[in-house]
C-alpha cells in the first residue's frame, strides 16, 4: 500500500478507536448528572451510591477518550497536510471553539465535581456535573459541524491567489443542516450507548445477586433511556436520510447498491452478490422502503450509482467517484440492525422489570451482559458508513481524498507510526478494559451509617476514588 492508503487506514482505525469512548462519556454524564439530581431531591442513599459507582467509570472513560482524541486531531497536520493547508482557516475555527471553549468548560468543572465533594454545599457541586455534561456536549456539537463542513461545505469561498478555501460566513458553518442532523442523531445515540452500558453492567451485578437496591433502580433508569433515545435516533436518522439524499446522492445509491434509477425503490435487508457489490445474486427486498426514506413519499425516485457516476464526471471530470459499495452497504444495514436489537432489548427489559418484577431467567442476563458490545458495533458501522460514504472525497465536491495527504511523507514512516499507534491503543485498551472491570466487580460504596439530620446539614460525604 502506498502513503495515502495507510495514512486512511491510520485515519480509520484512531477515529473508530477513539469514537468508543465519546458516546459512553456524553450520555454517561448526563445519567450521573441525574444520579446526583436525584439524591440531592430525595435524600435516598440509593441515588449517592449509584452517583459515586457509575461516576467512576464515566471518569476511566473520559480519561481515555481526552487520550485517544489528541492523537486524532494531531494526523492531520502528520499525515494530511494539504488538507490543512486548504481548509485550516474554516476546518480549523470549530476545532479551537472546542478546544478553548468546551473542552476547557468539561474539565474545569470535572475537576471541581472530582474534589468539591466535601467542598462544595450540595447544590453547588451538583451545578458542576451538569456544567461538565453540557461541555462534554457542546465538544460534540463543535466537532460534528467541522465533520459536517466536510459533508456539505458551506460559508466559505476559493481564494483564486493562494488555492485555499477561506471563511467567509461562520454562522453558516454552525448552523449547516448537516451538522445539525449529525448532532442530533450522534446525542441520541451517545444515550443509547450510556444506557446499555448500565444496563449491561447492572444485568451482571443482579445475576451475580450483588447490590439490588442499587442496580435495579439503575437498569430501569437505563431501560427508560434506551428506549427513549432509540425513538430519537429513529427520527434523526430519517432526517439523516433525506439529507444525504439531497446533499451526497451517491452515498444514498451506494447505501443500497443501487446501480440504477428507480422509482419507487425496494430496500434489501439482506443481499448475496459479486465481490465489488455491482451484480444481485439474490436479495430479499422490503417494496418502497428506501423511496420513503430517502425522499420521504412511499413512490419516489432514487436516483441510482451509473447515473450519479455520469453526473459527477460532467461536473468534475473523468475519475470514479463511487465509494465501496460493499463496505457502505453492509455498514448501513449493521448500523440499523445493531440498533434494532438495542431498542428492542430495552423493551422486553421495562417488560421483564415491570412493577416489582426481577427477572429470574438467566436468558435475560446473558443477553443484557452481551448487549455491552452493541453500541459499540451500531457507532463503529456508522462512522464507516458516514466517511467511507463520501469517497473518493475529502471534502465533498471539492477537494478528493487523494489530494489532501501529505506529499513528503513516505509509505515507511506512516506504516511505522501506524504500527506504534495499533500497538499503544491495544495496550490502553487492555488498560481501560481491567480498570473497568475491577471498579465494576467492586461494586457500589456500602451504606453510610444513619446519622442525624443535623449532622447531615453540617456535613458532606467524601466522594472517595
Amino acid at each position: 500500500m502506498d502513503a495515502l492508503d495507510l495514512a486512511r487506514w491510520q485515519f480509520g482505525i484512531t477515529t473508530v478507536y477513539h469514537f468508543i469512548f465519546v458516546p459512553l462519556t456524553i450520555g454517561l454524564s448526563f445519567l450521573v448528572a441525574g444520579m446526583q439530581t436525584a439524591w440531592v431531591r430525595t435524600r435516598d442513599e440509593r441515588y449517592l451510591r449509584m452517583t459515586k459507582f457509575w461516576g467512576k467509570l464515566f471518569l476511566i472513560n473520559f480519561a481515555m477518550g481526552v487520550v485517544t482524541g489528541i492523537v486524532q486531531e494531531f494526523q492531520f497536520g502528520m499525515n494530511w497536510s494539504d488538507y490543512s493547508a486548504f481548509v485550516g482557516d474554516i476546518f480549523g475555527a470549530p476545532l479551537a471553539i472546542e478546544g478553548l471553549l468546551a473542552f476547557f468548560l468539561e474539565s474545569t468543572f470535572l475537576g471541581l465535581w472530582i474534589f468539591g465533594w466535601d467542598r462544595l454545599p450540595k447544590k453547588l457541586h451538583l451545578a458542576t456535573i451538569w456544567l461538565a455534561a453540557v461541555g462534554t456536549m457542546l465538544s460534540a456539537y463543535f466537532i460534528l459541524a467541522a465533520n459536517s463542513w466536510m459533508q456539505h461545505p458551506v460559508g466559505y469561498t476559493i481564494n483564486e491567489t493562494t488555492g485555499r478555501a477561506e471563511l467567509n460566513d461562520f454562522g453558516a458553518v454552525l448552523t449547516n443542516s448537516t451538522a445539525i442532523g449529525a448532532f442530533a442523531h450522534t446525542i441520541t445515540a451517545c444515550f443509547v450507548t450510556a444506557g446499555i452500558f448500565v444496563v449491561a453492567i447492572s444485568a451482571w451485578q443482579l445475576k451475580r445477586g450483588k447490590a439490588g437496591d442499587v442496580f435495579r433502580p439503575s437498569m430501569r433508569m437505563a431501560l427508560v433511556t434506551v428506549l427513549v433515545a432509540s425513538v430519537g435516533v429513529i427520527a434523526s436518522g430519517d432526517l439523516q436520510a433525506r439529507l444525504m439524499t439531497e446533499q451526497q446522492p451517491m452515498k444514498m445509491a451506494a447505501a443500497e447498491a443501487l446501480w440504477e434509477t428507480s422509482g419507487p425503490a425496494s430496500f434489501s435487508l439482506f443481499t448475496i452478490g459479486t465481490l465489488d457489490g455491482s451484480e444481485e445474486v439474490w436479495s430479499l427486498r422490503v417494496p418502497n422502503v428506501l423511496s420513503l426514506m430517502a425522499t420521504g413519499d412511499w413512490n419516489g425516485v432514487v436516483e441510482g450509482i451509473n447515473d450519479i457516476q455520469a453526473q459527477q464526471e460532467r461536473l468534475h471530470g473523468p475519475a470514479d467517484y463511487r465509494p465501496n459499495i460493499p463496505v457502505t452497504y453492509w455498514t448501513f444495514r449493521l448500523m440499523i440492525g445493531f440498533g434494532a436489537l438495542m431498542a428492542l432489548l430495552s423493551v422486553i427489559g421495562l417488560w421483564a422489570f415491570r412493577g416489582a418484577r426481577t427477572p429470574r431467567s438467566r436468558w435475560f442476563y446473558r443477553a443484557a451482559i452481551a448487549a455491552i458490545a452493541l453500541p459499540t458495533l451500531a457507532n463503529s458501522a456508522g462512522w464507516i458508513f458516514t466517511e467511507m460514504g463520501r469517497q473518493p472525497w475529502a471534502v465533498f465536491g471539492i477537494m478528493t481524498t487523494q489530494e489532501g495527504v501529505s506529499p513528503t511523507v513516505s509509505s515507511g514512516t506512516v506504516l511505522t507510526s501506524l504500527i506504534v499507534f495499533t500497538v499503544l491503543y491495544g495496550v490502553l485498551a487492555a488498560v481501560d478494559g481491567l480498570l473497568m472491570y475491577r471498579y465494576a466487580k467492586a461494586g457500589p460504596p456500602d451504606p453510610q451509617p444513619h446519622v442525624s439530620k443535623a449532622d447531615t446539614e453540617d456535613q458532606s460525604l467524601v466522594f472517595a476514588y
